[in-house]
């Protein structure tokens, strides 16, 4: 990957973020998609984050080698805090983590939320954590992705503030949290190959928690099991 190449996953979200945006790469990382999104002359400005120095003088390299500098910017920093009022950020990407820090991130900054327009979300695992959140907090999910990329499968869910009700309208809404509301209804082969893998994997654990002898401990985590089992069979079949 470089400023002009990204890789198949980081294009996916490229792609969502919309004509002159202000952007917020949370975990930016080497700072490849905010470098590539600015070569292209498609953000207005970016704000590349993240907690950890490594990562954040890698993209500091990145922007100094590129036309970048002064239009993405690099910020030492958790989460949302890189973020400043004065920034006007309308777009925020998270990606590249579990679905339960992206949820705790959003979370912990939800008082840099207002004024921000659309967030594109990939998380690497859990993404129903992430699905609850929207859901409880008022965002819509307007489109998902799911793509595999070196034999890895990856989520991207893309959310404005709207009618949080209206993806789970007339499905399933438990099935829906859990395997993506537009994702269920495409159902193409990465999907179906991701959730395939699921489904054997609950099934090795509901074994394993049927041989246990603490019924008690773990009867409540069987009931969860079996219900995804239940939910993604149905999916599936």
């Amino acid at each position: 990957m470089n400023k002009d190449v990204l890789s198949k996953r980081l294009q996916f979200i490229a792609d969502e973020v919309q004509e002159g945006a202000v952007l917020a790469d949370v975990g930016t990382d080497h700072g490849y998609l905010p470098v590539y999104l600015c070569s292209q002359g498609k953000i207005k400005k970016a704000i590349a984050g993240d907690v950890n120095e490594g990562p954040l003088e890698a993209a500091k390299n990145q922007i100094e080698t590129s036309s970048c500098a002064g239009f993405v910017i690099p910020r030492l920093g958790s989460g949302l805090s890189v973020i400043k009022k004065e920034d006007n950020v309308d777009t925020i990407v998270i990606a590249g983590m579990g679905g339960s820090l992206i949820s705790a991130i959003l979370e912990e900054g939800k008082e840099k939320l207002p004024g921000v327009k659309r967030l594109i979300l990939q998380p690497n695992i859990h993404a129903l954590y992430v699905r609850e959140w929207l859901l409880k907090e008022g965002w819509e999910i307007k489109k998902e992705h799911i793509l595999e990329e070196d034999n890895r499968i990856y989520e991207i869910i893309v959310a404005e503030c709207g009618e949080w009700e209206k993806p789970y309208q007339d499905i399933n809404k438990e099935a829906a949290l859990l395997l993506g509301p537009f994702l269920l209804k495409e159902r193409n082969d990465a999907f179906i190959k991701k959730w395939s893998r699921e489904l054997n994997n609950w099934r090795r654990v509901l074994r394993e928690l049927e041989k246990a002898s603490d019924e008690n401990r773990i009867t409540a985590r069987k009931e969860e099991v079996e219900r995804k089992i239940k939910l993604t069979e149905e999916v599936l079949s």
